[in-house]
């Protein structure tokens, strides 16, 4: 076999995997988006800025664009705010 083939579907089969996992934890139900209490490092995914795109690589404590699923319901109780509350303030 070619070792090109072999590497291309090795990768597309990685990608894959990363992509179902991330569709998995979105549609869990009892979950929301908390914006604001993500530790550096820890965010779930995308801020709001888009100054990335993947889970893991906010820059700094607590930023505003950044978020976390957390159980519904207990975001403002963490000090988060909403997608909404986020989009609303930075206007």
């Amino acid at each position: 076999m070619n070792q090109r083939l072999i590497a291309t579907s090795a990768l597309a089969s990685v990608l894959a995997m990363g992509l179902l996992s991330t569709a998995s934890a979105a549609d869990e139900k009892g979950k929301e988006k908390c914006y604001g209490i993500a530790k550096a490092g820890q965010n779930d995914c995308a801020n709001l800025s888009g100054t990335h795109s993947c889970a893991g690589q906010n820059k700094v404590d607590n930023g505003t664009d950044e978020w976390k699923y957390v159980a519904k319901g207990t975001c403002t109780k963490l000090g988060g705010k909403s997608a909404d509350e986020v989009k609303g303030a930075k206007k």
